[in-house]
């Protein structure tokens, strides 16, 4: 049910002038409103604090993924408030003017009306979250993830079609409040099935080569939760217990039923993940391609997450090098892909931290989907396929291989944010 905070105001109010009840709602919208945006529990609660200090009140809260229990404390008095949400989202444009806002109210928020910080916060809700082409940046990423993966043209361009078709769908699915494993079943199905067909088409006009079918692995990829993911590592770096692990739980979730019902489709249409055909290109080439496909894949996972297309930019290029590295580590050292999505992520978010203090951005808008395009889908797929068909030793090395990367991922953004971020560094 929404929320009136307009109730909790005072037109000629002045901020630091009102009761507790007025104080903690405050606090509690714009700590509501930073978890809807997709972030961390540690920025979350940060937030809340800053809010708090100004005001003169203390705050305690506890915070999950899509709800926080909060109290503040003033003056011998108390006031306790339970939020949540409908379901968990993104959107890196609100997460940006809310920290911005923050950062202001630091500064400037004992001059304000409890009416005009209301305003305000009513003006970040009304930011854009939907852009019209959000449908095509999927795509596009998924073009670009399958080349990553060792796809050609054909794969890239039925995965174009395939994804910016499922991710259609989702977003239809999301619009109507249609819950959210409900969104990722229909959206999976709908790709894997227009890839079939796409390719079929193409098979039957100008008989393509039945091994370019593996590239409808691709297609779903969009789905992958990249957010909760990383944030679940972070979350949990930081012994935020409960928003970390109901993070992961949320994204493992979304996992499961989307390789499921991706598997449940391939023995339908007779898909088979077999390997991709080899592309003949030399390793300065594959190098030189990699760049701008990493860059393409994760400008467009960045558009999926209602990003500004300069921020999308930013987290293109840290994206570009940070991938690139992984991959050409695989390729050309001895180094594991686990250890290779280590250092991939370490990278990323040291150039993040770096690009960060000049573009004012969120950190996290540039980290995260910089390294989703790391996240291992293809394996995870390869071994609910292989398990599905009770090919129980292959599936579990493929299972094996994708959660030493998963694992690694998140690891590597600690590091680097241990490394850069004094805040963050200490437990208070």
């Amino acid at each position: 049910m929404n929320i009136p905070w307009h109730d909790f105001e005072d037109e000629d109010q002045n901020i630091l002038h009102a009761d507790l009840q007025t104080k903690t709602a405050i606090i509690g919208r714009v700590g509501i409103m930073m978890l809807a945006c997709g972030t961390g529990a540690w920025r979350v609660r940060e937030s809340m604090n800053s809010m708090a200090r100004v005001m003169g009140v203390r705050c305690s809260a506890d915070i999950g993924l899509v709800s926080i229990e909060f109290t503040c404390y003033e003056n011998g008095h108390s006031t306790t408030q339970a939020l949540s949400l409908p379901a968990a989202g993104i959107n890196m444009i609100q997460l940006s003017e809310l920290e911005n806002f923050v950062a202001a109210f630091q500064a400037d928020g004992h001059f304000l009306t409890t009416k005009q910080v209301n305003q305000v916060l009513d003006e970040i809700k009304q930011k854009s979250n939907n852009y019209s082409n959000i449908a095509l940046a999927a795509g596009f990423a998924c073009s670009a993830f399958v080349f990553l993966l060792g796809g050609g043209l054909i794969e890239m361009f039925c995965c174009l079609i395939a994804a910016s078709l499922g991710s259609y769908v989702r977003k239809i699915m999301e619009t109507k409040h249609i819950t959210a494993l409900a969104g990722v079943a229909a959206s999976v199905a709908v790709s894997c099935l227009s890839y079939a067909m796409i390719f079929a088409v193409l098979k039957m006009i100008f008989q393509v080569a039945s091994g370019h079918e593996a590239g409808y692995i691709g297609a779903m990829l969009f789905v992958i939760p990249g957010f909760p993911f990383i944030t679940s590592g972070l979350d949990i770096a930081k012994t935020d217990m409960r928003s970390g692990l109901e993070r992961l739980a949320y994204a493992l979730t979304i996992i499961v039923v989307a390789t499921l019902v991706g598997w449940l489709v391939a023995l339908l249409v007779h898909l088979k993940p077999e390997s991709f055909i080899a592309l003949h290109l030399t390793p300065l080439e594959l190098m030189l391609l990699r760049l701008p496909a990493s860059l393409v894949g994760v400008y467009g996972f960045s558009m999926m997450f209602n990003s500004t297309p300069r921020m999308a930019v930013i987290a293109g290029m840290v994206g570009a090098i940070a991938n690139t590295l992984r991959l050409e580590l695989v390729d050309l050292t001895a180094i594991p892909a686990g250890a290779a999505a280590f250092f991939g992520a370490f990278t990323a978010g040291i150039l993040a931290s770096l690009v960060q203090k000049w573009s004012g951005y969120p950190r996290i808008a540039i980290t995260v989907p910089s390294i989703v395009i790391m996240v291992p889908g293809l394996y995870f797929y390869r071994a609910v396929y292989e398990i599905g068909n009770l090919t129980l030793q292959d599936g579990a090395n493929w299972l094996v291989k994708a959660c030493l990367i998963a694992m690694f991922l998140p690891l590597g953004l600690m590091l680097a944010r241990l490394l850069t971020d004094s805040k963050w560094r200490y437990t208070n």
